[in-house]
């Protein structure tokens, strides 16, 4: 399987079935993401070095723009999507096999978790995956030790408080915080 026969699995919804090819393929995937991780978050880079190591674990052309300070870790790698001028701090921890895509503007805070993951509730199936990409929208503010879990849509212009869990969709231009998130406010 290749990597984009990997993202189209992924962007077609269905199922991944413990011990199926499509979840071999997580497995591959993963090793190769704590190899890259590993060289991501051993040493110090230039922001160029950082750069092409974000290239070679996304699978993709990277935004000259895009900035973080690791370390980083992610259990796949090749279905995130970064735009412009996207800030990822120190600690962040991205589950992307059901898809991540984050939008110009964005700064995501410390060790922020986007989980697009879930196992099966049945325990006799547990190993098998369902899944739900997570899309933050333009200029979103995510604070501090937030959670996104997976399918959210976090609306242009939002701010997830420090430490949030974002269980549903947060509309553009408000802010959410708690556990469960809640809608706290309007921003004007």
């Amino acid at each position: 399987m290749t990597i984009q026969e990997f993202r189209d699995y992924m962007a077609s919804g269905k199922p991944v079935v413990g011990g199926s090819d499509d979840h071999m393929m997580f497995h591959s995937l993963s090793q190769e993401a704590l190899l890259i991780t590993a060289q991501i978050n051993g040493k110090y880079h230039t922001p160029d070095e950082l750069h092409a190591l974000l290239e070679q674990l996304w699978g993709r052309k990277v935004p000259a723009t895009v900035g973080m300070f690791p370390p980083f870790h992610t259990d796949c790698g090749k279905n995130t999507v970064v735009a412009d001028c996207v800030f990822i701090n120190m600690g962040c921890k991205f589950q992307d096999q059901g898809g991540i895509t984050i939008d110009e503007g964005a700064l995501i805070g410390h060790n922020v978790v986007l989980a697009t993951l879930n196992h099966d509730p049945d325990p006799d199936k547990r190993q098998s995956m369902t899944y739900a990409p997570i899309h933050i929208g333009k200029n979103v503010w995510i604070g501090a030790n937030a959670t996104i879990l997976a399918g959210v849509t976090v609306g242009d212009g939002a701010i997830v408080a420090a430490g949030a869990v974002v269980t549903k969709d947060v509309a553009p231009r408000t802010i959410v915080g708690g556990v469960p998130a809640r809608l706290l406010k309007q921003i004007p």
